[in-house]
């Protein structure tokens, strides 16, 4: 499950009651999400200032909303729900379930790690924007080029970029007025990282869309939209992981016309009319 892979993958870099502390939730989880803050600290032989600092360093706002989304996640968990990787001479019946039950899984995750009032500072920052600059390079880049294409249609200034050296020199050009979307999976990627670090040294609002955990990109940003984490295999070709980003855009995207409605629905009907006039005119 996320929260936990997302606690294993960080186990090294943490100091030693922190250490003992995750591994006392990685073997306890159950009983964890019953206890108190009090409680956990005295069983887990650390302290409540720790499984506080330990919580936030997970992007939880509190305790108590790490002991949500965990009881949450682990109240989904069912045998059945693993995600599965590609294998030799599966019979596409089976295929055609495994890749449906990862991409439910995936975005049932993501939801559950969706902080609403993450959501809410996107939505806001990007109806104020001037100009929103989009990052992403491989799968994460055609998610970009998705919410480009959304954001064009409701008349919103944004350009998509996946080359690094036009990411920077776009990014070198905003200004506090405007919105940085960086893009990727495993937060880890060079040239996304450096194209929102320019875009917010420049005073740019930066969002990322990345896994959830500790990563380089999130810490970058000011706005953080986590998707689920637990993809891993590398036969997957980055399937459940694209279809978590996709979601996450689009409940961004709704979010943002729904709360401006009388801005953006106008823009949408005139774009799609626009687009139906000029297609279905035969070529003269």
């Amino acid at each position: 499950m996320s929260i936990r892979h997302a606690i294993r993958d960080r186990m090294d870099a943490l100091h030693p009651k922190e250490r003992e502390l995750a591994s006392y939730l990685l073997d306890h989880a159950q009983e964890a999400v019953r206890m108190t803050i009090s409680e956990l600290a005295r069983e887990s032989g650390s302290s409540t200032a720790t499984v506080s600092r330990f919580c936030r360093s997970l992007h939880f706002s509190s305790f108590s909303d790490f002991k949500l989304k965990l009881g949450a996640e682990l109240a989904q968990q069912t045998a059945a729900s693993q995600y599965q990787d590609i294998v030799a001479g599966n019979p596409l019946e089976q295929i055609v379930k495994a890749i449906t039950d990862n991409h439910l899984r995936s975005l049932t995750d993501t939801t559950r790690l969706l902080d609403r009032g993450q959501l809410q500072t996107a939505i806001e920052a990007l109806h104020a924007a001037s100009r929103i600059d989009l990052y992403g390079v491989a799968t994460s880049g055609i998610v970009a080029h998705d919410f480009h294409h959304k954001l064009i249609q409701i008349g919103k200034v944004a350009s998509v970029f996946s080359d690094p050296h036009m990411m920077l020199t776009s990014a070198d050009s905003l200004t506090e007025r405007d919105v940085a979307v960086a893009i990727s999976y495993s937060g880890e990627t060079p040239e996304t990282i450096r194209a929102l670090r320019c875009a917010t040294e420049r005073g740019a609002i930066g969002i990322a869309i990345t896994q959830f955990g500790t990563n380089t990109l999130a810490s970058a940003a000011s706005v953080k939209l986590f998707t689920s984490s637990s993809e891993a295999g590398m036969r997957r070709g980055d399937m459940a992981s694209r279809m978590a980003q996709l979601h996450v855009i689009d409940i961004v995207f709704t979010g943002l016309v729904s709360e401006h409605f009388g801005d953006y629905v106008p823009r949408l009907e005139s774009s799609y009319r626009t687009v139906q006039q000029y297609t279905s005119q035969k070529e003269i």
